[in-house]
Order: structure tokens, then C-alpha cells, then sequence
């Protein structure tokens, strides 16, 4: 019993890693080997070509890593963002590496908050989406279909209180005494009275024992 219930406990807790590992954070390296710089290769259009090709979930994660003391994150506005509107009174992370969780859905904006950085293209902006999406709707039951014309009606119903009468029996055939009708077959055996309780029985204890299993 105790080994029923231990893989019981096993099966569970696999089921739930597996969910979990279905449900977890991604790490996104902004900027890649290249990492967040005030000088990127190709310029002000390197951070967006980077965050173009990559698909960010709610509660994902960037990494920026740099120089401390050199380069900082700050997330900033739109407006700001647009007009590079940054000051070193802008609050931000100054200590590699910035893990930033993208926390809820929608757009982020950085920028590193020294002087000329953000005009040389150190800025990223980031669209996030739902972790999943949204159940999709079943279709609609079909609606039932009308009875077509030739239908055999069912057969009406007595009226209460009256007796339906019994069919005929159906005469002997050559002369032979008629046999009394057996619910079976030849060659079957019927069933035994005892078989619907060994069934119920058998069935009680597996309850039990799932019971137990599960608490």
C-alpha cells in the first residue's frame, strides 16, 4: 500500500514539473554577445532588429549586460523614449547584470541614462504578450433536425387503467408439447445471483483503496 501511494505522490509531482516547465520565464541576453553598449553595430536600428525577432511573454526576463559603471537601464516612458528625454536624475539599475521581468502585457521602453547614449541608439523598446492565449470557443450544436414527411409515427400509448392484450401463443408443431421459454440460449450458462454482489465488492474496495491513495 505504502508503494501505491508513494508512486501516487510521484506521479504528481512529475505532472506538476511538467506544467510548471510548460509555464516558465524566458531569459532574453538584450543585444546578444553584443550585450547593451552606447556604440551597437549597425546603430540606432540594432536593438530594434534585435527585439524584432524575438516573440516576449508576459513574465519574461531581459538581461543587460555591460560595464558598470559605464552604461546603466532605465525604463522610461514613450515620449521619452521618442525624444531620447533622459537625465542622470532618472531613476535606473547601474549594476550588471540589469534582470528586468517584463511583468504585465503590453510595451516597455529603455534606455541607458548617460549623457548621448540614447542618441547613439543604446534604446530598446519591447512589445509583451499573454503567456498563452485565450481558450478558443467550441462550435455551436447543430441544430436538431426536423422529422422528414413519411415518417412512421411511434405507436400510440394506451390510455391508463386500460390492460393491453397478450399476444397468442403460437400453436405446437406436430403435435408436440409445447416447451417453456427459457431466457437464454442453448449453450449458455445463466448467470449466478451471487455474481452482481462479488461485482459490488469488488468495486467498494478499489474505492477504498483510491481513497486512501489520494488522501
Amino acid at each position: 500500500m505504502s508503494q501505491l501511494k508513494n508512486m501516487s505522490i510521484l506521479l504528481l509531482i512529475a505532472f506538476a514539473a511538467t506544467i510548471l516547465q510548460n509555464i516558465e520565464a524566458t531569459d532574453h541576453i538584450v543585444g546578444g554577445s553584443t550585450g547593451w553598449t552606447a556604440t551597437p553595430p549597425g546603430g540606432a536600428s540594432f536593438y530594434s532588429d534585435w527585439a524584432s525577432n524575438i516573440t516576449f511573454k508576459e513574465n519574461d526576463v531581459l538581461v543587460f549586460n555591460f560595464v558598470t559603471g559605464a552604461h546603466t537601464v532605465a525604463e522610461i516612458s514613450k515620449a521619452n523614449f521618442d525624444n531620447c528625454n533622459v537625465n542622470q536624475n532618472t531613476q535606473a539599475i547601474t549594476t550588471s547584470p540589469a534582470r528586468v521581468t517584463l511583468d504585465k502585457t503590453g510595451d516597455f521602453y529603455f534606455t541607458c541614462t548617460f549623457q548621448g547614449h540614447c542618441n547613439n541608439g543604446q534604446k530598446l523598446s519591447v512589445k509583451v504578450s499573454a503567456s498563452s492565449p485565450a481558450p478558443a470557443q467550441g462550435p455551436s450544436p447543430p441544430s436538431p433536425t426536423p422529422p422528414s414527411s413519411g415518417t412512421t409515427p411511434p405507436s400510440p400509448i394506451p390510455p391508463s387503467g386500460t390492460t393491453p392484450t397478450p399476444p397468442s401463443p403460437t400453436p405446437p408443431v406436430n403435435g408436440d408439447s409445447p416447451s417453456p421459454s427459457s431466457p437464454t440460449q442453448p449453450g449458455a450458462t445463466p448467470p449466478s445471483p451471487g455474481s452482481a454482489t462479488s461485482l459490488v465488492a469488488t468495486f467498494s474496495i478499489f474505492t477504498v483503496v483510491v481513497v486512501n491513495l489520494l488522501f
